[in-house]
């Protein structure tokens, strides 16, 4: 175990007993924390000014700007939480990946990775030989963000291995990721390695950024809903709990209970960094998914959240599940949705309200500002 840095947000306490953090942990506080995935970006105007002339991966990579993006909705919104700019193929751009974000389409690699071959000229660059000074703009941008927002947590952010390689290997998007999926077949061995090094960069990545002073690390899976439970169980899962070993093992200590009587203060808790992971489509995959390493699971908006923790045990935080599609609905219906997202969250031992996927790009922004109003205020019956 590594202990954090006295100066770590959980470390010194001014994050350790926020709502989110209480959630993620699986103590249910009065008020339900919530936050939106993609929360920051184009649904704001003040992120669209600021983002004028700045290709995506270069934002990602410039301190000032991912900072300043990071905390755009935070100061608008008035949510629980910042989630860290940035986006899932960063960790392989500094890895020395030609990749770049086409607008409209997404990442697009230079050298798609399609064989054994392909993937031996990839995995040469060791991550572990990848030094501090490669992740330094991203430990930078946490420690600027950090410094502004006080006693809100701000969420780590990386995409999860198989998201990691099936974009590799399609060379970009794809609607089934069936050139993935077939490697993961026709070559387990080449799969294997390619996998297991995806796994140590998007880790490497979420590591220095929890390190920098995050308060809770995310994996984010996009492309496992494609994968079957057995597929996902043999060919993934490893990567993923390879992914999150290098976050799991931080820890910080929090105070003991105080004193009652002549009894002695309890002992100080160790505690780890809380992890989330979400995946889209994954509502077979979900006990999967937490299984790998996670201490709460995100749920997407396709099924019920108390059936997800049902499938979870009624053991695990849940987060979620609010349908993305309804921020555009008349307000009546979006507050019945979101009303009926909340009773169902009872069902889990914490939850963090989110959105079931990201924040759509046409999303008026005050509807989100309403929305974590309402939540904010919003009791069980």
């Amino acid at each position: 175990m590594t202990a954090l840095a006295s100066a770590h947000p959980l470390a010194s306490g001014r994050t350790a007993s926020s709502r989110l953090v209480r959630a993620y942990q699986g103590d249910r506080p009065e008020t339900t924390p919530v936050w939106f995935m993609r929360q920051a970006g184009r649904s704001l105007p003040e992120y669209r000014e600021l983002r004028v002339g700045t290709r995506m991966l270069d934002a990602c990579l410039d301190p000032a700007m991912a900072s300043e993006i990071t905390l755009q909705p935070v100061r608008r919104h008035g949510v629980d939480a910042g989630i860290f700019f940035s986006d899932i193929v960063v960790p392989l751009k500094l890895a020395g990946v030609e990749v770049e974000i086409q607008p409209g389409k997404g990442p697009v690699f230079a050298q798609p990775v399609r064989t054994a071959a392909d993937v031996d000229r990839l995995t040469a660059v060791d991550p572990a030989s990848l030094g501090d000074d490669v992740f330094a703009p991203i430990a930078e941008a946490v420690r600027l963000t950090i410094a502004e927002l006080g006693d809100t947590p701000l969420i780590g952010f990386a995409g999860a291995p198989f998201t990691l390689a099936a974009y590799l290997v399609e060379g970009g998007p794809s609607k089934d990721h069936i050139r993935a999926r077939t490697l993961m077949h026709a070559d387990p061995d080449a799969w294997a390695r390619l996998m297991a090094w995806a796994a140590d960069i998007s880790g490497a990545f979420l590591r220095a950024q929890v390190l920098a002073g995050t308060s809770a690390a995310q994996l984010f899976d996009s492309w496992a809903g494609s994968l079957s439970l057995h597929d996902y169980v043999q060919h993934v899962a490893p990567a993923s709990a390879r992914a999150l070993s290098h976050v799991r093992d931080l820890t910080y200590d929090v105070p003991g209970a105080p004193a009652a009587g002549d009894e002695p203060p309890a002992e100080p808790e160790t505690r780890n960094v809380p992890i989330v992971h979400f995946g889209v489509g994954t509502g077979e995959l979900l006990k999967a998914m937490h299984d790998v390493g996670a201490d709460t699971v995100g749920v997407d908006y396709r099924i019920p959240l108390d059936e997800a923790s049902r499938r979870l045990g009624h053991v695990v935080p849940v987060q979620g599940n609010v349908d993305p599609a309804m921020l555009d609905a008349p307000w009546e219906v979006l507050q019945t949705h979101v009303t009926d997202v909340l009773e169902r969250g009872r069902d889990a031992p914490a939850h963090v309200l989110n959105l079931g996927h990201g924040v759509p790009p046409e999303t008026d922004p005050t509807v989100l500002t309403r929305l974590v109003e309402y939540v904010h205020g919003w009791r069980p019956e």
